[in-house]
């Protein structure tokens, strides 16, 4: 305060200097505040007037000159209007003419560089200063190549540098022949640079290249230039030298941005399996969620995964993406609970019978004997027919979509029927399905057949589903299944054997192996199932089922230069082509295109339960790259890959690159691995699904959806998820997958064996049907809770007081993960832990396990088979199109109107961008106080008992964690189950739950190493 003012009236130059000296001295100390305090006391405005007055005497006096420039420099820096403030003072035109007379004086022209790189920092200031010539004159500074004056021309370099952050400037150095100019200059440093003295210069010239080639004109001419050539090959001497960082990571960013876009090798981008909408259920208008708006052309930033949010800053997944303002619910007359129906009231008679035990009179706990009860209890909930509402899009016929085993009673009434209706007891036992529960070591075929309620009276027409070929090196094939009668094994030219033969011999081989599920369940479970593609093929590891391994293993730690080094791999194959193969060897969209089988090549496979492989192109020997498929009835959401590749040879790096995930970032670049399973070892004794794989990143491509493949859209990019596998044998069969796989068959067989194992006298267990699917597939509903003690008036009212929670899974269904949480849950419920027996007296639950069934069956990552996220439809969901959510909201609608709202709602989903295991809930407070809005406490009351779940997760389970919760509410999921049930249900406690697909940062499981 005390130096600037009487600067700008003095006129002795004794006075000025010590000015000068004073203020230099009090900022080149301390931090940045005193910077500030100068610019806020208009120090800037001064200096600028103070630089004009000093230029116009003749002639000019340097030693007053320098070390304003010297301080117009450094509180330029901080100042973030320098720009505007120089053109206000018309001090461009000076700044330029002190540089050009000063062009054979290099330290005072260096003064003159640092500060018109300042004032370029300014884009409208830098535009005015490439317009007046600067660049013309930067380009006199560092050409032609010379180690003579380097700081001079480092410090025109930057300058130059800022300037082109204007795109008119770069196109106008394009224009003028720069760009060329810039290459050349840069070789000239490379090659010269033996020592790597000169890194900022090098590097200064890349971000002269880079921001030159944010324009497309500088990309055509970049290309044209060679450019993709120079600097890859110029790279390759930088990438053993840590110092050489900073170059090799612009380098890299360039190369990536100046790759020639390519669309995705397939003919559409929308998914290869298409199912036809019910006609009606067209006429609707449904909402749409976000998907319906990509179709259309109206693309905007999709939802991830569950309720999270794409982080902006990829290297740190600890950098949490701040809650966007506009996006919470401000309006509070919407926070509040607003009960209400979305249909008709009569409507919600149909689902008294779902609650089946609120009228249950037990008599069964005296007359009927153990053994009846437990007859009827296994065979109530196999694939019977008492559906409740069975929509008529179910029955919809087409010439592409073909159910087997089509019956009324599977596939609802003829479709010119709108509603059909089947009494919930309309069954009887001769209809029931009929199990041997006790000897599992029957025949295969036997056990199919008295399980299978499916099996059409046509033989003809049943639903045969066969076993992929095993891992066929002939003798240890021969061992392995005929060590008696080696001679006798003579496979079909395809490798297939029959499926009875090579089952009977499987289990007979391995009795005691499949522990996690009984395969005959398996079977007749899979034989029920509906899918769009008619899968007529079992995953090995879903029929054979797996054990946890047995042992811990760390999250992979982060190999140092593994992304740089794929990217160069990608530019490798543009720079040379000779070397890619670029055969296609599996194909779902035209498989006669394929070359399957070929030498020296794998054979991929992905047509069964939950499988998501479109395409593969072999790229070199042991490189391919993968395409999944789109959600059925949609052009986008892949993330979700599982698939079947065979004829691999042993200890031998394979590297596969799935090409068109969606996702801004991935837990694959911060210690995530997929998983793998191997037939052979599986057959030996070590069935498990293992986290494998090296060199993992997850990264931008390339590609993009081009205006003709995404009927309409353009600039949607893609990202690669690429990783290196070594398989453990040669010619095995091996499983790899985004996530341990939990298919709807494996949902069906596990509700199946945990009915059967529970203790019928103290478990209450009840399995029916919510609805039909869209697909044909019955949706399971659960009601677990203890029977009452006796049948006393007491015992039953206790019972029948029980408060509700409503549990539910899977709505989206490549999160797998909150599967195996439901798994575990149900497991838990159903247990003799005497913490589950007080539960279960305490609470009723009701359980939806699997809510999007036909999104799981046929692979999808997000939606259902009408191409919606079904987690957005819960606002108003059509009884067509959505049936799981419709019910399932009509069964809370029922809940709440008898007065039993339940006590706790929690869907569980999982995460793709987050470590551990956490809830978002919803408060009316949290979300106003974030959103920065006063609060009146007097009037806006609330109970706090929503944080009263995560709390104490928070102090008994080892992977959650409290600080990752969130209790807002945004406009973005105003139709999402958790947000719908708390306001029109007015359940306090209703959450998602947020399931890691990783692993966790902290606490028991914490296993992890730091990233280099």
């Amino acid at each position: 305060k005390f130096g600037v003012f009487p600067f700008q009236s003095s006129c002795d130059k004794d006075v000025t200097l010590n000015i000068l000296s004073v203020l230099t001295d009090l900022l080149s100390l301390g931090t940045g505040r005193r910077i500030h305090y100068v610019i806020s006391k208009g120090g800037s405005e001064t200096l600028l007037q103070a630089l004009a007055a000093a230029a116009r005497t003749d002639p000019p006096d340097h030693s007053i000159l320098l070390p304003l420039l010297r301080l117009l420099a450094r509180v330029g820096q901080r100042d973030r209007k320098f720009g505007l403030k120089v053109q206000k003072a018309e001090a461009t035109d000076i700044i330029l003419s002190l540089a050009r007379r000063n062009l054979g004086h290099h330290l005072h022209l260096t003064h003159c560089l640092w500060v018109l790189r300042v004032c370029a920092s300014n884009v409208t200031t830098g535009t005015t200063l490439g317009i007046n010539g600067a660049m013309e004159l930067l380009f006199k500074v560092i050409t032609p190549y010379s180690k003579r004056h380097v700081r001079t021309v480092r410090a025109a370099i930057e300058a130059l540098a800022a300037l082109l952050k204007s795109k008119p400037n770069s196109r106008r150095a394009v224009n003028r022949g720069y760009l060329g100019g810039l290459l050349r200059l840069y070789q000239d440093w490379h090659h010269n640079g033996v020592s790597n003295n000169y890194i900022y210069i090098r590097r200064g010239l890349l971000l002269c290249l880079k921001h030159i080639t944010n324009v497309q004109l500088g990309r055509e001419t970049f290309l044209g230039s060679r450019g993709m050539e120079i600097l890859f090959t110029s790279v390759q001497d930088c990438l053993s030298c840590k110092n050489l960082d900073p170059i090799v990571t612009t380098v890299i960013q360039i190369l990536r941005k100046c790759y020639p876009k390519e669309s995705l090798p397939v003919v559409t981008v929308r998914s290869s399996y298409f199912f036809p909408l019910p006609e009606n259920a067209k006429a609707e208008s449904p909402c749409e969620g976000s998907e319906g708006k990509w179709l259309k052309g109206e693309f905007t930033d999709y939802e991830s995964d569950g309720e999270e949010e794409a982080e902006k800053d990829l290297d740190n997944e600890d950098v949490e993406s701040k809650e966007e303002d506009y996006d919470l619910e401000t309006d509070v007359n919407k926070l509040r609970s607003r009960p209400m129906l979305d249909r008709p009231e009569e409507e919600l008679g149909q689902y008294e019978a779902m609650c089946p035990e609120l009228s249950h009179n037990f008599q069964e706990l005296e007359s009927e004997s153990e053994e009846d009860k437990s007859l009827e209890d296994r065979t109530e909930n196999l694939c019977s027919t008492h559906f409740h509402f069975i929509p008529s899009a179910t029955s919809v016929k087409h010439p592409n979509y073909r159910w087997r085993n089509q019956s009324v009673t599977e596939m609802g009434p003829d479709p010119e029927e709108k509603d059909f209706k089947v009494p919930l007891q309309s069954w009887t036992k001769k209809e029931k399905c009929r199990w041997d529960l006790i000897d599992e070591k029957r025949n295969i075929v036997e056990a199919v057949q008295d399980a299978d309620p499916c099996e059409e009276e046509d033989p003809a027409r049943s639903h045969m589903l066969t076993l992929r070929p095993l891992p066929k090196e002939a003798a240890w094939y021969k061992k392995m299944f005929y060590p008696e009668c080696e001679a006798s094994i003579n496979p079909s030219p395809g490798g297939r054997l029959e499926s009875s033969d090579t089952v009977r011999n499987l289990l007979e081989k391995h009795q005691g192996d499949t522990s996690f599920q009984s395969s005959c369940f398996y079977v007749a479970r899979a034989k029920c199932v509906k899918s769009i593609p008619d899968y007529k093929d079992l995953g090995f590891p879903d029929f054979w089922g797996h054990q946890p391994p047995p042992y811990s293993k760390p999250m992979l730690e982060r190999k140092y230069g593994v992304q740089r080094d794929k990217v160069l791999d990608d530019v490798r194959r543009l720079i040379q082509p000779s070397d890619v193969i670029g055969r296609t060897v599996f194909d779902l969209d035209e498989p006669s295109h394929s070359s399957p089988g070929a030498p020296g090549c794998l054979t991929f496979f992905s047509k069964f339960e939950s499988g998501n492989l479109r395409k593969a192109i072999q790229v070199r020997e042991f490189e391919y790259d993968l395409i999944t498929n789109a959600d059925i009835n949609s052009n986008q959401h892949h993330q979700w890959f599982y698939f079947e590749v065979r004829d691999m040879k042993s200890a031998v790096p394979y590297r596969f690159n799935i090409i068109n995930c969606e996702k801004f970032n991935s837990q694959f670049n911060y210690g995530m691995q997929p998983v793998m399973y191997s037939v052979k070892e599986a057959l030996q004794g070590r069935p498990h699904w293992l986290r494998a794989g090296h060199d993992i990143c997850y990264y931008k491509n390339h590609y993009h959806c081009s205006a003709a493949a995404g009927g309409g859209i353009r600039g949607k990019c893609y990202y690669t998820l690429t990783f290196s596998i070594k398989f453990p044998h040669k010619d095995d069969v091996c499983y790899l997958a985004y996530h341990y796989p939990y298919t709807y068959s494996t949902m069906m067989s596990h509700l199946d064996m945990l009915e059967q194992n529970r203790n019928p006298r103290k478990v209450y267990w009840r399995q029916q049907t919510l609805c039909q699917t869209l697909g044909g597939n019955p949706c399971p509903l659960l009601t677990i809770t203890a029977m009452p003690d006796s049948k006393k008036r007491e015992d039953l009212e206790q019972f029948y007081n029980r408060p509700y929670v409503f549990l539910m899974a899977r709505v989206h269904p490549g999160e797998s993960n909150a599967s195996w949480v439901m798994k575990g849950t149900l497991e838990f419920l159903v247990s003799s832990d005497p913490i589950a027996d007080l539960l279960r007296k305490c609470f009723i639950f009701k359980i939806v396990p699997m809510l999007n069934p036909d999104g799981v069956i046929n692979g999808n990552h997000r939606c259902s088979l009408s191409g919606d996220d079904l987690n957005r439809q819960w606002l108003t969901p059509n009884s067509q199109l959505h049936p799981t959510i419709y019910h399932a909201k009509g069964l809370l609608y029922y809940l709440r109107s008898i007065g039993r709202a339940p006590l706790v709602f929690c869907d569980y989903h999982g995460h793709s961008q987050k470590k551990n295991v956490f809830l978002y809930g919803c408060s009316i407070k949290e979300t106003l106080w974030q959103a920065g809005c006063v609060v009146d406490t007097a009037v806006i009351t609330e109970d706090v008992g929503y944080r009263t779940l995560p709390k104490i997760l928070d102090k008994v389970a080892p992977a959650f964690v409290m600080n990752s919760c969130s209790f807002l509410v945004e406009k973005s999921r105003e139709s999402t189950a958790r947000v719908v049930v708390w306001k029109e249900m007015g359940v306090l406690r209703s959450y998602t739950m947020e399931s890691t697909y990783c692993g966790c940062s902290h606490g028991l499981y914490k296993v992890s190493k730091s990233f280099k």
